[in-house]
């Protein structure tokens, strides 16, 4: 075939485009597949590895083949750049879905960065035709950058188990690790990435309420792994053997029997254009498994039923006083508070229902596609 004929293919109007810049077989590309599969959407191949020749590739067949909406998870660079300049330069309409401000997220790495990435975000918006947010208030910041059209789907919980199967679960972990029935567990599970800026990382802050906290028949479990695991087992060396307790990785598969054995959840997240924007994924995990759990003053907190989870004072979970918070709390706390604020968890939550979202991003992508028709 003749370059000047390939260049000139008929506009691929077969189904919705889906990529995500985690790369083939990621959560992500998971999350979003389901999102659209309505639209029996095309996965865009993209490998992490080699990012920008994935991206090359990406744009060499927006060129081609032009489908009608592209929907991109994620806001990486390798992503975004080319459906930006598609948009541009062909008017190829895309849609952007994310849990994350990605200017503030980049000056907790780098200041210089910040204003090139700041300028990113907001030209990714407001060339978009929509945007779906993991959380309301990243829904509402895109609009404000200008994006014409926002919602929200939270995601879900890749998993479910019956009562007795939690009980199970739960019966068999502690046994495993050699926590005793009556003990309270509290915990997190979540990748150990270590900031050498903020010198934290997910379950710094139990370490430290655990050195402040006297009680013998509370545990500490910390799920995941990461270059801050090491520093966070050098912090607890002090603490009485059993109190603090490392699984390390875990397969997502057996996650759940995890969760089962906690008693309350830890949700540590900054208050401020980080952290302030974001649900996590733990979220919805916490809440499969009726797991009350611990956060800050973020918005999330005030929006969702405080029979549900505890506040803690402070600006951020490294903040002294979110961890002399958690401390106190916990040194106080009975089965019989936990109880209560599990039973007020219900066994089903719209906002994290799958097939809910799936509807609502359905209608969504089929509005955006009928506005895009009528303009043709």
């Amino acid at each position: 075939m003749a370059r000047n004929e390939t260049e000139h293919q008929t506009p691929d109007k077969q189904s919705v485009w889906v990529l995500s810049t985690l790369g083939n077989g990621s959560n992500d590309e998971n999350r979003i597949k389901a999102l659209c599969s309505e639209f029996l959407p095309k996965v865009v191949p993209f490998d992490r590895q080699m990012k920008w020749r994935s991206s090359r590739g990406f744009m060499h067949r927006i060129k081609m083949m032009r489908p009608e909406l592209i929907v991109l998870e994620g806001t990486g660079l390798a992503g975004g750049v080319p459906l930006i300049l598609a948009r541009l330069l062909f008017g190829q309409r895309y849609v952007v879905s994310s849990g994350d401000a990605v200017g503030p997220w980049v000056s907790t790495r780098s200041r210089l960065l910040y204003p090139l990435f700041s300028l990113y975000e907001r030209t990714l918006c407001r060339c978009a035709a929509g945007f779906i947010g993991w959380t309301p208030y990243l829904a509402g910041r895109a609009l404000t950058f200008g994006c014409p059209r926002a919602m929200t789907a939270a995601g879900w919980a890749p998993f479910t188990r019956t009562v007795e199967q939690r009980a199970d679960d739960r019966a068999t972990i502690r046994k495993q690790l050699g926590i005793a029935p009556e003990t309270i567990v509290v915990g997190i599970a979540g990748s150990l990435v270590w900031s050498k800026k903020r010198k934290y990382c997910y379950g710094w802050e139990l370490i430290h309420a655990a050195k402040a906290c006297n009680r013998d028949d509370v545990c500490w479990l910390i799920v995941g792994d990461g270059d801050g695991k090491d520093r966070l087992g050098s912090a607890a060396k002090d603490i009485k053997r059993g109190r603090v307790i490392f699984t390390g990785r875990i397969p997502q598969q057996e996650l759940p029997a995890y969760l089962a054995a906690m008693d309350v959840g830890s949700l540590p997240q900054s208050v401020d254009q980080v952290g302030s924007f974001r649900f996590t994924t733990k979220v919805s995990e916490y809440l499969a498994f009726q797991l009350p759990f611990i956060t800050g003053e973020i918005p999330l907190a005030y929006d969702f039923p405080s029979n549900w989870l505890w506040r803690l004072p402070g600006s951020s979970p490294w903040d002294a006083r979110y961890i002399h918070g958690l401390a106190n709390l916990i040194e106080s706390l009975s089965h019989e508070q936990i109880d209560a604020k599990r039973s007020q968890i219900p066994a089903f939550i719209q906002e994290f229902d799958r097939d809910t979202q799936i509807q609502r991003v359905t209608q969504f992508i089929g509005d955006i596609l009928e506005a895009s028709a009528l303009q043709e």
